[in-house]
C-alpha cells in the first residue's frame, strides 16, 4: 500500500525544510510506503528554491507550483489531482502536527474500518501548547457549528490533520480555496455517510508572531461554508457520472412518491439493479425476506456497503447490466426484479430486459421506471449521460420480446415534463439547478395531488411486467 501526503505550501522558508524531513523519516506501517506531493502555492520568500532542491534529491517528493496564491484548499485540491496512492493525509508545511503519529491516522483506514480519519486536539491521550482562549473557544464554536449542521459528534472539525481513503477522496469535489476546505470536506463526508473515526493527536500550535496564518474572518468565512454545503448537495466530481444519483438525495418527498407507487409491485424476494446511493433501497427493503441492492460502479458499492452493513436482510454485490456473465446464478432467484433509471443509460436496453426477465420466478414481476417521452430527449439528458427516453409502446415491445406480459403502465410528475421541457428543449440548459431540485421537491405534496388533471405526459414512466401472466397491460392515470 501507497501513502499520499499532500502537503499545501506557501512561505515557510524558515520551517519547511524541516518540516519536511521529519514527513519522510516519520514512521509507517510494515507495508506502507509513501510519496509526497508538495504544492507551492505561489510562494514569495525563497521557499521555493527550498522545494525545488528537495525535489530534485529525493525521489519520494513530487513538486507542484501554482502561478498565483490561490490558497490552501486550491493547493489540496492540487495535490489530490497528483495523488496515486491508496491513502491521502494533509499535512500542514509547518511543525504544528507530529508526522511521527502517521501510524496511528493510518491505523482504522489499513484495518478497513474507516473511510476517513480526523486527528482530534482534544481528545484525551495527546501533547497540546496551551493556545489564547480565545482561540480555542472559536475552535470549539466552529465544530459545534458542525455538528449541528452535518449531524456528527466531532471534537475538531478544524483540525488539519485527516487521512482518507484515495479513491473516496478523489469522487469529492473541492470548492473552497482557502481554509473553508476543512467545514466543506466534514460536511461532505457527513453527507456521504462516510465512516468517519477520530483519533487523538499532539499540537504544537504557533502563535501569530510566528507565523499563524488563519484569522479571524476565516472563522466568519468558515460558518458560510458550513451553510452553503449543508444547503446544496455537492457530493460527487463530475467524472464519476450518474450525476442524477446524488441530485435525488436532497429530493425525499419526490423519492418517497415514486417508492409509494412502486412498494405494491414488490414481493419476497427482490433485486434491485443500479441502486445507486439505496435512495430505493431504504424505502423499500422493510418487510423483505431477501433484498439485493446491485451496482457496477465501485464508489456507489462502497457507499451502499456502508449504508446497509448492518441490515441482515440486505446484500450488496456488484452487477454490470451489459455484461451477461455478471447475472450467472441469478436465473430464477426472485420474485421482483427492480430498475430504476438504468436502461436510459445502455446501449442495448432490450438485452438488458432479457437478462432481467431471466430472473424472475414463474409469476415474478419486473418493475422498470425510465424518463418518458422519445421526443423530449435534450440537453438535460446529454448531460446526464442519459443515452435515450421511452415512450410506452416502445417499451412494451421490448418486454414483449422477453416473454413478459404488461401488467401495468404509470405515468407520473407531469409538472417536472413541464419544466424538464423549458429548461432541456427551450433553454438549452445542461445542468439541474440544485435549489430549484429542493423547491420541487417541499411542493411535491401538491403536484403528486393533481398529477393527473395535467394533460401532457409525464416526466417518467414505471412499467409493471409479469412473468407466465396472462391479459394486457391498464394503462393507469
Amino acid at each position: 500500500m501507497r501513502l499520499s501526503i499532500l502537503v499545501p505550501v506557501y512561505n515557510e522558508r524558515t520551517v519547511v525544510e524541516r518540516s519536511l524531513r521529519q514527513v519522510v523519516e516519520a514512521p509507517l506501517p510494515a507495508s506502507v510506503d509513501r510519496e509526497v506531493i508538495l504544492v507551492d502555492d505561489c510562494s514569495t520568500d525563497g521557499t521555493a528554491a527550498i522545494l525545488e532542491r528537495l525535489a530534485a534529491s529525493d525521489d519520494r517528493f513530487r513538486l507542484v507550483r501554482h502561478g498565483i496564491n490561490q490558497g490552501k484548499g486550491a493547493a489540496v485540491r492540487t495535490a489530490i489531482e497528483h495523488a496515486s496512492g491508496d491513502f491521502c493525509l494533509v499535512q500542514d508545511a509547518d511543525l504544528e502536527y507530529d508526522p511521527a503519529e502517521y501510524p496511528r491516522l493510518l491505523g482504522p483506514l489499513i484495518d478497513g474500518h474507516a473511510d476517513a480519519v480526523f486527528g482530534s486536539r482534544y481528545m484525551a491521550g495527546g501533547q497540546r501548547r496551551i493556545l489564547p482562549f480565545w482561540h480555542t473557544q472559536i475552535n470549539s464554536f466552529l465544530t459545534a457549528v458542525s455538528n449541528m449542521f452535518s449531524n456528527l459528534d466531532l471534537t475538531d472539525m478544524e483540525t488539519c490533520y485527516k487521512a482518507f481513503r484515495t479513491d473516496i477522496l478523489k469522487s469529492i469535489p473541492i470548492r473552497s480555496n482557502r481554509f473553508g476546505f476543512e467545514p466543506e470536506i466534514v460536511m461532505k463526508c457527513a453527507k456521504r455517510g462516510l465512516r468517519i473515526y477520530e483519533v487523538p493527536i499532539s499540537y504544537h500550535g504557533r502563535t501569530y508572531e510566528e507565523g499563524k496564518k488563519i484569522g479571524w474572518k476565516d472563522g466568519v468565512k468558515a460558518l458560510g461554508v458550513i451553510l452553503r454545503f449543508w444547503l446544496i448537495d455537492d457530493l460527487y466530481a463530475e467524472s464519476y457520472g450518474r450525476k442524477y444519483i446524488a441530485n435525488l438525495s436532497g429530493t425525499p418527498q419526490y423519492l418517497a412518491w415514486v417508492a409509494h407507487l412502486l412498494r405494491p409491485h414488490l414481493g419476497d424476494r427482490v433485486l434491485e439493479l443500479g441502486a445507486g446511493l439505496g435512495n430505493f433501497t431504504a424505502r423499500l427493503m422493510a418487510r423483505r425476506v431477501s433484498y439485493v441492492c446491485s451496482e457496477q460502479d465501485r464508489l456507489y458499492l462502497h457507499a451502499l456497503s456502508n449504508r446497509f452493513l448492518r441490515t441482515p436482510n440486505v446484500t450488496v454485490r456488484q452487477l454490470r447490466p451489459d455484461q451477461p456473465s455478471d447475472f450467472e446464478g441469478l436465473q430464477g432467484e426472485f420474485d421482483t426484479v427492480l430498475s430504476v433509471n438504468v436502461l436510459e443509460y445502455m446501449e442495448d436496453p432490450s438485452a438488458v430486459i432479457g437478462r432481467l426477465a431471466a430472473c424472475l420466478r414463474p409469476g415474478g414481476r419486473l418493475v422498470i421506471l425510465v424518463p418518458c417521452g422519445l421526443r423530449r430527449y435534450g440537453s438535460l439528458d446529454r448531460a446526464l449521460g442519459v443515452k435515450q427516453r421511452f415512450d410506452h409502446g416502445h417499451l412494451a415491445q421490448m418486454i414483449r420480446q422477453h416473454g413478459l406480459v404488461l401488467v401495468q403502465a404509470h405515468q407520473l410528475n407531469r409538472m417536472g415534463a413541464l419544466a424538464w421541457w423549458v429548461f432541456g428543449k427551450l433553454l438549452h440548459r445542461e445542468h439541474l439547478n440544485k435549489v430549484s431540485l429542493k423547491l420541487f421537491d417541499k411542493s411535491v405534496w401538491i403536484w403528486r395531488r393533481i398529477d393527473r388533471i395535467f394533460p401532457w405526459r409525464g416526466l417518467s414512466l414505471i412499467i409493471v411486467a409479469g412473468k407466465g401472466e396472462t391479459g394486457e397491460s391498464s394503462e393507469i392515470a
